[in-house]
């Protein structure tokens, strides 16, 4: 077998982990939310959602049916033997297994409405490529769907008055957010230079950190801590229903930005957070984990 039909193997078979279950870390908070939640009508919608997630993985079928848009947060390092084709073929991988799993196609061209139907378009499979010195060729597959995409926020703010306006903001992304990106979610929160690169800290808060984990920045991480806690105090619950657990964790990216900006995004992700990791190493040897990046 060929490196590029290994990188084509292993990111099929990252694209099917990732489209039948929410990453590991995602599902064990999920277990320990049902367990702490104290509203009955959200506890049935925990059980449900463990339920589906049950399902799917037992019969390899697409645990939500938005499939989410192919998205692909790639490192390439140095070292690796193919570069630029890379991309072409994790293309054609969301191509097979969308017909082959299969995955419901969601690229549309917006002036034409016409849908390719095979998850590919222009602009579309997404990818963040980082270069490093290294040798292998490692990439998360992300499949965010619609609904977690619809409330998210981006503006500049004013630096004299954001930290006093972010707690906030945030909370009323959620409240406004409602049962649409169906929580329990996930909120990411990017802080940068622009709106272009806040919005893309904020996904990847949103989307990449295990659910858990906290900012390495000690004041960062105390932020996370107290709006989780403010967030779940409003009490929307999973599906909006009613309940302790309306979020399974709140999550900062931050870059520094101007001096007369505060660029500011809100991202949500859902109760199906999903991605999977694929590693691939020149010898031909690879991996594939929904475990944490």
């Amino acid at each position: 077998m060929s490196l590029e039909e290994v990188v084509l193997k292993a990111a099929k078979e990252a694209i099917i982990k990732a489209s039948i279950s929410p990453a590991l870390d995602v599902v064990g908070s999920l277990r320990r939310a049902q367990g702490s939640e104290s509203s009955e009508a959200a506890k049935i919608q925990l059980e449900a959602i463990l339920k589906n997630i049950e399902l799917a993985t037992a019969t390899t079928s697409a645990v939500c049916q938005d499939t989410g848009v192919p998205t692909f947060f790639v490192k390439l390092g140095d070292g690796f033997p193919i570069r630029s084709k890379a991309l072409s073929i994790l293309t054609e991988a969301v191509r097979q297994v969308t017909k082959e799993l299969p995955l419901r196609p969601n690229t549309a061209d917006p002036f034409t409405e016409r849908n390719p139907g095979d998850n590919t378009g222009l602009g579309v499979p997404v990818f963040d490529v980082e270069l490093f010195d290294g040798d292998y060729l490692q990439f998360t597959y992300v499949p965010k769907g619609g609904g977690s995409e619809l409330p998210g926020k981006a503006m500049v703010l004013p630096p004299g008055v954001a930290f006093k306006e972010l707690p906030r903001i945030v909370l009323e992304s959620v409240i406004d957010a409602g049962p649409m990106p169906c929580p329990p979610v996930i909120v990411g929160i990017g802080i940068g230079p622009t709106l272009d690169a806040a919005a893309k800290l904020a996904k990847k808060a949103a989307a990449l950190r295990p659910v858990g984990s906290r900012n390495q920045n000690p004041e960062v991480a105390k932020m996370e801590d107290a709006l989780l806690r403010a967030v779940n105090k409003l009490g929307l619950g999973a599906h909006g229903v009613g309940g302790n657990i309306t979020a399974l964790d709140v999550h900062i990216e931050y870059a520094y930005r101007h001096p007369a900006t505060f660029a500011l995004a809100i991202v949500f992700s859902c109760w199906a957070t999903r991605r999977a990791t694929a590693t691939v190493w020149p010898d031909g040897r690879y991996e594939v984990t929904s475990a944490p990046p």
